[in-house]
């Protein structure tokens, strides 16, 4: 079984910058889109940003500009850079990587989370 497993987070003052890292266990063959989440208690998990294979990538409103992914295939790993945090970044954020699979389309697979805290 695939894990994925993040680092990176913190706490930082706002407008500092984090980079987060998500490495998966073992190469994940067949990938569809990769990406990032993040959710703070009592709100909805929200899509931060993701990237697929060919290098397309897609960012929340309020992250663009700010936030970059990127991934690094040789060494099986996802990134998320962060710059010019704000307050409102604050939340756990988890990785993800949808991977095709025949007869059910795909599955994903999850990382633990990471505590982003963004305070003065």
């Amino acid at each position: 079984q695939v894990q994925l497993v993040e680092s990176g987070g913190g706490l930082v003052q706002p407008g500092g910058s984090l980079r987060l890292s998500c490495v998966a266990s073992e190469r994940i063959s067949r990938i569809k889109i990769m990406g990032w989440y993040r959710q703070t208690p009592g709100k909805q998990r929200e899509l931060v940003a993701s990237i697929t294979p060919s290098g397309t990538t897609n960012y929340q409103d309020s992250v663009k500009g700010r936030f970059t992914i990127s991934a690094d295939a040789a060494k099986n790993t996802l990134y998320l850079q962060m710059n010019s945090l704000k307050p409102e970044d604050t939340a756990v954020y988890s990785c993800y990587v949808d991977q095709f699979m025949d007869y059910v389309g795909a599955k994903r697979y999850w990382g633990q989370g990471t505590q982003v805290t963004v305070s003065s």
